[in-house]
């Protein structure tokens, strides 16, 4: 926070009446004449005027920065300041030197690096291994579609920008004696993985066109081939080839001093990266394309408006959004076609079309949707249901494609990352909402399939070959997935305790489908499993706890230690993990009483840390950061604010959530942001959820999905909705300190209730809180 009141010192307590600044830009009286002529001018800023690339972009990862990049962009364009690594690198804001410009930031991918130099007789001979160039922030600019810096080095200022699936480059050499020329680093060490077998081949005098292979990685275990074609507004003069790096630098002919640069890449042919370039670019407007750029992401980012609270918080909310519209990757071509890595050999599918010939959705990879049943699940449901739709239909091409719904799918296959089956709540809950009406019984069965022997729960975390890991025979067997499991490590996250929450929790969502669809003997079968959660919980000692094959619980057990049965938690924060049944949860401790004292008394320990683990999630396994009882800086426990809603003490859920997004998600600037695992959008979405103060607890997977009051951060939200329908949320005062809902009015009549229902809020509401400070 130090950082963003250094940035924004000047604004820090600026009230904003609406999402739309008002900037009076003058008002002249004339000293000379009685009448007074205003010359005023109103400005209304857009939403995406507001967004802060550079949130936390000390602690990012690979995939974690964005600019010069469309929503869900195949081409993912920025500068790279380390390569090395999935954590740690990609855009780094403290290191201070450019290693290239790649277009592809993706979960367990990248690709296409390049970089624009200046050559003479000095550098002639080294330029492919000494090419790295300073700059300065001072001299830098960064918005959403995009990037502007200078290479100091070279003395080139750089511009990026793209279309979907194209990249868009802006060269702007000196003028002197050096040739201008462009360094295609097509092997090498890119990211979270090897580049390879990069080829480069000019096609004419401003073309070129080439392919790389993206060496496999442990999670990602299967080879990806990237295509790409090249266009310039300026000629080839040369080009060589270095055998040493096996890397290429393209000469242009002398004069040229401006040079534009087209990249269209492709995950299937070179035809295809070509076809992209042709349906997204077919001009070389730079200027034309960052605007459009502009008004894409601008027209995702307004459909949620907030009046109120101050310029930082408003730039944050907007961030917030941002991100939750990033970071999942569309990998199929403008054609429709994509590849499919699914089976034993690889091959080019393709999307069903439209009567216009146009594909009827994207196909996406994806990180997990571990956790999307507090974020991705209520955010994209309500505002974005567009997209949840079309991940909905990807999801379900690789299952017509591999057999199996995946949780995390990279380049075109399975990467089985974290646990369970997390794609189920995020599937059966766009059908709740409505978003999915066709072909139920066809994704019921899908679903299934990955809830039985077999399926995916029984595979943990990059289980490649096996599903013995995820202890999937245990928890049916014995209602509990044992800590450790007998075999052996087979994957990551073998922990039992969390297993046996997270199935139980995800066996509930797939009953109510069941439940919908009439299969009563289904809907029992998939409900009684999801009682299982009560077999971790170890009553003498209020916490749920490991246990191993015979029964017996973990010895020398502490709630705090990291890890030991918890995925990425420990004991204190999954216990509350029971995202379906809080109730029942509650029983288990002793009633609802005692479930908030426990609760509410670790909340105030975790307070004393800032409710995270650190900044980072390098950190949580620090000593001073893994006892934390509370951590909103990973998934386990994003929920707990909202717990007391379900034990009857709502004002302790306004309370928390406010604290909550006030100390977690306040933040502006490079050095802080989301204290944690980000995971494309997950938290990014979950913070807008607590600043417009609705959540859901079971991921809206129930008939009817029930969205939970919080306490909103902004005096007035307006969403628009898709079926033209507005939702609007007056809280008048909040944004002053006002943090409790003292009494609520729908439509203008009372309410008493502390939740709404998705058809209700469909239908277009107002709801009107009144806003205390007690």
């Amino acid at each position: 926070m130090q950082k963003a009141k250094e940035i924004y010192s000047m604004n820090l307590f600026l009230k904003v009446p609406s999402y739309g600044i008002y900037i009076i830009l003058a008002i002249i009286f004339s000293s000379c004449e009685t009448k007074v002529e205003p010359i005023a001018t109103v400005k209304s800023i857009d939403p995406v005027d507001l967004v802060y690339p550079q949130l936390d972009t000390e602690n990012s990862r690979w995939f974690f920065f964005s600019s010069a990049s469309r929503p869900f962009g195949m081409v993912n364009l920025s500068p790279d300041t380390e390569v090395n690594g999935a954590w740690g690198s990609g855009y780094r804001h403290k290191v201070d030197t450019v290693q290239g410009f790649s277009h592809i930031h993706a979960w367990q991918l990248s690709g296409l690096s390049v970089m624009p130099v200046t050559v003479n007789e000095l550098n002639a001979k080294s330029v492919f291994t000494d090419f790295k160039s300073k700059f300065s922030h001072d001299k830098e600019k960064v918005s959403p579609g995009h990037h502007s810096l200078n290479l100091e080095r070279y003395d080139i200022d750089v511009e990026l920008t793209s279309t979907t699936r194209v990249g868009l480059h802006k060269y702007s050499y000196p003028k002197n004696e050096k040739k201008a020329a462009i360094l295609f680093n097509l092997n090498g060490m890119l990211g979270p993985n090897e580049n390879t077998d990069g080829l480069l081949e000019q096609i004419n005098a401003n073309s070129l066109k080439g392919e790389l292979v993206i060496k496999e990685t442990s999670r990602r275990p299967k080879p990806v081939k990237l295509f790409f074609t090249i266009d310039l507004n300026a000629e080839i003069a040369s080009i060589e080839h270095d055998d040493k790096t096996g890397n290429y630098i393209v000469f242009l002919e002398d004069g040229a001093d401006e040079v534009l640069m087209k990249a269209g890449i492709s995950y299937t042919s070179v035809e295809n990266a070509k076809g992209n370039i042709d349906s997204e670019l077919a001009e070389w407007d730079f200027e034309q394309t960052v605007e459009d750029s502009k008004k894409e992401w601008n027209g995702l980012l307004e459909r949620i408006k907030v009046e109120g609270n101050t310029e930082i918080a408003q730039k944050r909310f907007y961030t917030d959004l941002w991100h939750s519209l990033q970071g999942r990757r569309i990998i199929s071509d403008a054609n429709g076609a994509y590849p499919d890595n699914t089976g034993e050999a690889f091959k080019v599918g393709q999307l069903p079309l439209d009567d216009s010939g146009k594909p009827k959705f994207n196909h996406y990879n994806s990180d997990s949707f571990w956790g999307a049943q507090w974020t991705l699940n209520t955010l994209w449901g309500l505002v974005y249901p567009d997209i949840m739709e079309e991940f909905v239909n990807s999801l379900m091409q690789y299952y017509e494609d591999g057999g199996m719904v995946p949780r995390g799918p990279s380049g075109g296959n399975y990467t089985y990352v974290m646990t369970g089956a997390s794609s189920t709540p995020f599937i059966v809950s766009a059908i709740q909402k409505g978003l999915i009406t066709e072909d139920l019984e066809e994704i019921y069965q899908a679903l299934k399939k990955n809830h039985m022997p077999g399926g995916i729960m029984g595979k943990a975390g990059y289980e490649h070959n096996t599903t013995i890991g995820g202890g999937l025979k245990y928890y049916i067997e014995n209602g509990y997935v044992p800590h450790p499991i007998p075999e052996g490590k087979f994957g990551g996250h073998q922990d039992g305790a969390s297993m046996t929450m997270e199935y139980a929790y995800q066996d509930w969502t797939l009953a109510q489908l069941a439940k919908k669809l009439g299969k009563t003997v289904d809907y029992d079968y998939f409900l009684k499993r999801s009682e299982n959660y009560k077999n971790a919980f170890d009553i003498s000692i209020g916490w749920m706890r490991p246990k191993d094959i015979s029964g017996k619980w973990g010895e020398n057990y502490s709630p705090y230690e990291h890890e030991n049965g918890f995925i990425e938690s420990n004991g204190a924060q999954s216990t509350w993990f029971v995202p379906h049944d809080e109730e029942g949860l509650a029983r288990l401790m002793g009633g609802k009483s005692a479930a908030v004292e426990k609760l509410n008394e670790q909340f105030k320990t975790a307070e004393k840390l800032g409710f995270t683990a650190g900044n980072s999630h390098s950190q949580e396994l620090h000593p001073e950061y893994r006892n934390i009882p509370i951590n909103y800086g990973n998934q386990p426990s994003i929920q707990t604010a909202f717990i007391f809603n379900k034990l009857d003490r709502p004002d302790l859920t306004q309370y928390w959530s406010r604290r909550v997004a006030n100390t977690v998600f306040g933040g502006l600037s490079p050095a802080t942001g989301y204290n944690g695992d980000e995971d494309q959008g997950l938290m990014g979405s979950l913070a807008v959820l607590m600043k417009i103060g609705l959540f859901q607890m079971n991921g809206g997977t129930e008939e009817n999905p029930k969205y939970e009051f919080g306490s909103p951060s902004f005096d007035k939200v307006s969403i628009s909705l898709q079926n033209g329908k507005s939702l609007i949320i007056n809280s008048p005062g909040a944004s002053s300190g006002n943090v409790f809902v003292k009494s609520i009015e729908l439509n203008e009549s009372p309410y008493k209730k502390y939740h709404i229902t998705h058809d209700l809020i469909t239908s277009g509401v107002t709801l009107d809180f009144e806003m205390s400070a007690e």
